[in-house]
């Protein structure tokens, strides 16, 4: 929000420029790591995410049929990753007071491991045009300070300019062309590209969900699992 100029150029315009090198050097499988900030954008950085992601899937079009194939990895927040919470609390905690924005607030969360393995298994999958989505848990935000700094006061200071009180990795639209593998559900283009053949779909099932949120998932992180993957002392 405070440079849109770079956040365009770099998730807009840089996504072009990899995909028109891509084609012209043939490289054969190019996956672009998305997020759930695109998904009914709120603010600029996920509008050029969700942007990034159409053009991705649209360079399938572009590219010959023995030539470039593009496709999106799409997850929620990496644990300890920088400019992240976990650190943040980490920080305030010798303090005696953290800081949280909404005590309702929600989050998708995954280790650092696991984005590497969705990459890897996404990878071997795509065969173009398709959004993989991981299935990870959820985190309350309270729940993850009451964690990280149990005896710590918390003060709640709102939820800052466009940030959202749930995230949301498949939207109910999406869920219309959404298949489920047991580790992760598949986003098919709604564009089929003649030039790509795909056996995906003959081992996938239509999930029956109406969308994927922080909120409404069935799977959620208790005390001991984020303190598993945050290594609390």
């Amino acid at each position: 929000e405070y440079n849109p100029t770079e956040a365009i150029a770099t998730n807009i315009i840089g996504a072009q420029n990899i995909i028109n090198v891509a084609i012209d050097r043939r490289v054969k499988r190019v996956l672009a790591l998305s997020t759930d900030k695109a998904v009914s954008p709120v603010n600029l950085y996920g509008a050029t995410k969700l942007v990034a992601e159409k053009l991705f899937i649209a360079g399938n079009n572009y590219s010959s049929s023995d030539g470039a194939r593009f496709s999106c990895v799409r997850y929620g927040n990496v644990v300890g990753s920088r400019g992240s919470i976990v650190p943040l609390l980490l920080h305030q905690k010798d303090k005696g007071e953290i800081t949280i924005t909404d005590e309702r607030m929600t989050r998708f969360w995954l280790t650092l491991e696991q984005g590497v393995r969705l990459v890897i298994d996404s990878i071997d999958l795509m065969t173009g045009g398709e959004i993989f989505v991981p299935k990870i848990p959820s985190m309350r935000l309270m729940d993850l300070a009451k964690t990280i700094a149990p005896k710590c006061r918390v003060k709640i200071v709102g939820i800052r300019p466009g940030e959202k009180l749930h995230e949301t990795l498949i939207s109910r639209e999406e869920m219309l062309n959404t298949y489920e593998l047991s580790d992760k559900f598949v986003i098919r283009p709604s564009t089929l590209f003649k030039a790509i053949p795909n056996d995906l779909w003959h081992i996938a099932k239509k999930t029956i969900l109406e969308c994927y949120s922080s909120d409404g998932n069935q799977e959620w992180l208790d005390y001991k699992g984020m303190e598993k993957m945050i290594n609390v002392k």
